[in-house]
């Protein structure tokens, strides 16, 4: 059986896929962790008990182009494996790969006028480094969280524990200094179910896409 391996940093950027992904035969979800060392660790270890046929690295981004709304797909492939994603309804960007959760709009303007890239993310460089490493093909297929002129309701930055997980003590007790961050963080919540919503449409049908390759790995 061809073998699919989707990776997303954390569950909730999954959970919508999972839905989807029971009825793709040979598709395997990783959580690979926020970051570059999670990332790389992760796909690593996954990659050194498995050759999967392709790779797609996945989950939210944030809008660095002013022209990306939230919910828009986005990706970034190679040869024909972009028609694929293209035709699913991804739109063809370029991604920046940041060590920090970009939470201003200011900070993504500065990134957008510096890099050119049309999104910010990151884990998908690094994980399509160590498939390079291993040639395996791949493809980032995100989605837009927040926008270019967005800015996020709390630094996530500080929440943070030292292994780049979110430290629910740390985001208590910023509620309870700053609670007038509350709605906005649940208006973040209902966006990021409805974008997860999207990406997982959409994703649902890259996967497919890249299966029905003759010898079940896409050519890039």
């Amino acid at each position: 059986m061809r073998e699919i391996l989707v990776c997303f940093a954390v569950k909730e950027e999954a959970t919508q896929f999972k839905q989807k992904a029971h009825s793709i035969p040979g598709v395997k979800i990783l959580l690979t962790g926020i970051g570059r060392r999670n990332a790389e660790t992760a796909s690593k270890a996954a990659l050194a008990r498995q050759k999967p046929s392709f790779v797609f690295t996945c989950g939210f981004a944030g809008g660095l182009n002013p022209e990306l709304t939230s919910g828009a797909v986005v990706c970034s492939a190679e040869s024909d494996v972009q028609s694929v994603v293209a035709s699913a309804g991804a739109k063809p960007a370029r991604f920046h790969c940041s060590e920090r959760i970009v939470t201003t709009a200011a900070q993504k303007r500065e990134l957008y006028q510096s890099t050119g890239a049309d999104a910010v993310e990151m884990e998908s460089q690094f994980i399509r480094a160590v498939c390079c490493e291993h040639n395996i093909p791949s493809a980032t297929v995100r989605v837009i969280l927040d926008t270019a002129d967005e800015d996020l309701p709390l630094d996530f930055n500080q929440l943070m524990n030292s292994r780049q997980e979110m430290s629910y003590a740390r985001l208590a007790l910023a509620l309870l200094k700053t609670p007038t961050t509350i709605p906005a963080l649940l208006r973040l919540q209902r966006q990021s179910q409805a974008a997860g919503h999207r990406l997982a449409q959409i994703l649902g049908s890259c996967v497919l896409g890249v299966t029905e390759f003759p010898d079940g790995r896409a050519r890039v």
